[in-house]
């Protein structure tokens, strides 16, 4: 269910992060070892997820963010919260009610992850002073993956404009007469640019507009980084199909087939994947 691990220091203590469908989850196992050591962490987790405003916390987040909670069984936990003989751990919590918000790893980084709001509220009751670093670090490591993001976005796109004055060549030397006005020129160009539009995204740039009239920019701004390079290859593989005489219709559905294999690649490709964790 986790993906790779991740680690932040935090006041020279080792804290896990793992992504599970694209947020991160802290683990609260590292905080309680901060805390008081190993020999105790689990004990400092159970004590904290039994008391009734740590329920509340939990239950209402739940409620917020996961349609598959089972509110029945948290009412049945809430109603017991405060009595002695009340024991409950996250593998429990996470079992009886569908929980999202808390996941339980074993092996290597074993130990229990929450998500950041709730390891938040984590560190709030056991160690505040703690929690201070921890939301410094964690907001710089934010900081530094969108960084490195944006700056891969920005050379898929610059590859991409690159190819794209490659595939305008290929555009002028093949497709468009010598006595073509430039007015009419701009459609053709627009046309190539649509048949690459419509092999990857499957819809036009104006398609796309009227979809989306409040995003800025255009479809190709909101391309994804695993789009922008296949749309780079796709600007070569259709130069060299301009130049052996191919019809836009034979080349289309050429386009579109390269698109989806080079797609499905690059969404299994665990190497690239590893840029975005």
């Amino acid at each position: 269910m986790g993906s790779k691990t991740q680690i932040i220091k935090v006041k020279n203590i080792s804290i896990s992060l793992t992504t599970i469908h694209d947020e991160k989850y802290i683990c609260l196992t590292d905080i309680a070892k901060a805390k008081e050591g190993d020999s105790r962490a689990a004990d400092i987790i159970k004590n904290w997820i039994r008391n009734r405003t740590t329920l509340e916390f939990l239950g209402t987040w739940e409620e917020m963010y996961n349609p598959d909670f089972k509110v029945v069984e948290f009412d049945h936990f809430k109603m017991q919260a405060g009595l002695p003989s009340f024991v409950l751990s996250p593998g429990q919590w996470i079992k009886k009610t569908s929980a999202a918000g808390m996941y339980v790893r074993s092996g290597r980084y074993g130990g229990t992850y929450a998500h950041k709001d709730i390891a938040f509220e984590f560190c709030s009751a056991i160690n505040p002073v703690f929690k201070l670093y921890l939301i410094k670090e964690f907001q710089r490591l934010k900081s530094d993956e969108t960084r490195r993001q944006q700056l891969e976005w920005n050379v898929s796109r610059t590859l991409a404009k690159v190819n794209y004055m490659v595939h305008t060549n290929a555009i002028k030397e093949h497709l468009i007469p010598d006595d073509l006005s430039k007015s009419k020129q701009r459609f053709v160009y627009a046309d190539e640019a649509d048949l690459l539009n419509l092999a990857l995204f499957n819809k036009t740039a104006s398609i796309w507009r009227k979809e989306y009239q409040n995003e800025k920019g255009n479809i190709r701004d909101a391309a994804t980084i695993e789009q922008l390079v296949v749309l780079s290859n796709l600007e070569s593989f259709n130069s060299e199909l301009i130049k052996e005489g191919l019809d836009a219709d034979t080349r289309l559905k050429r386009l579109n087939q390269i698109a989806i294999r080079q797609m499905q690649v690059m969404i299994k490709n665990k190497s690239l994947k590893k840029l975005e964790d």
